[in-house]
């Protein structure tokens, strides 16, 4: 492995250290992040903007996505909220970690790593934290400070205002961008979801998947809701995002849609 995945193994490491204290392991996880390499600025993109208006810079996203959001991409130093297919997720990891930028996923341990490394996922690129112990809020908040996009799964967990607001000014000011799944976070930027519409490859519940497709809705305080839906497709031994128009695909539809 590379400096850049031995690092991201350390920082994995941190929070499950045994016998240290709340206090003690975070603490820990802040001098790992000090080793994880500093941000490339292949990772921002800058929409473009016209005379007199401001644009943050921003995490790409898949292709069809980005023709949801107002300004291409996902805008630094925000919470985004994403739910439902994980393939989405999966999507928005690979293309940050894939453009040079450094990621982690707290709190979900059935992550598909295989699926991310199919979408183009740098894998090196990547922290795991399955078990972030009882506070996850607080071990996502430190990673913001060496990273560019950290996931949270908040499972049940429900975040008092006064924290919300307290980690977004913290994300705002690092210029990295906090995505939550699961459990209860006021305030959120912008709010993605996704459902599995239709698949191509199984006839009766038998076969090999070939591709799916998704329902992608995006809305936030800035912009009204948006939708799309959008093929993955293997293409070239990896999986890519089409716009359902740009190559139709004979998809069987799934009855009620699939999560």
């Amino acid at each position: 492995m590379g400096g850049t995945s031995a690092a991201a193994s350390e920082v994995s490491a941190a929070p499950e250290a045994p016998g240290l204290s709340r206090r003690e392991r975070i603490e820990q996880l802040r001098s790992r992040i000090a080793a994880v390499p500093a941000r490339g600025e292949s990772v921002a993109a800058r929409a473009d903007r016209a005379p007199g208006t401001t644009t943050r810079e921003v995490l790409p996203v898949p292709g069809p996505l980005a023709e949801l959001l107002p300004q291409g991409g996902l805008p630094r130093g925000s919470v985004v909220a994403v739910s439902g297919a994980a393939s989405l997720l999966i999507g928005l990891l690979a293309s940050v970690t894939a453009s040079g930028g450094h990621a982690a996923v707290v709190g979900h341990p059935r992550l598909g790593l295989l699926a991310a490394s199919e979408m183009g996922a740098d894998l090196g690129r990547l922290a795991v934290i399955p078990d972030p112990g009882p506070d996850p809020v607080e071990v996502a908040a430190v990673l913001l400070d060496g990273l560019d996009l950290v996931v949270l799964g908040l499972g049940a967990l429900v975040v008092p205002p006064s924290r919300a607001r307290a980690v977004v000014a913290r994300a705002r000011s690092k210029g990295a961008t906090l995505l939550v799944t699961g459990g209860g976070w006021d305030g959120t930027e912008i709010r993605l979801d996704a459902s599995v519409r239709e698949y191509d490859g199984l006839d009766r519940g038998c076969g090999r998947l070939r591709g799916l497709r998704l329902s992608v809705g995006a809305e936030g305080r800035a912009f009204q809701r948006r939708t799309a839906r959008i093929d993955l497709c293997p293409r070239r031994d990896r999986v890519e995002w089409f716009p359902e128009t740009a190559e139709p695909q004979p998809l069987s539809r799934v009855p009620g849609g699939a999560a």
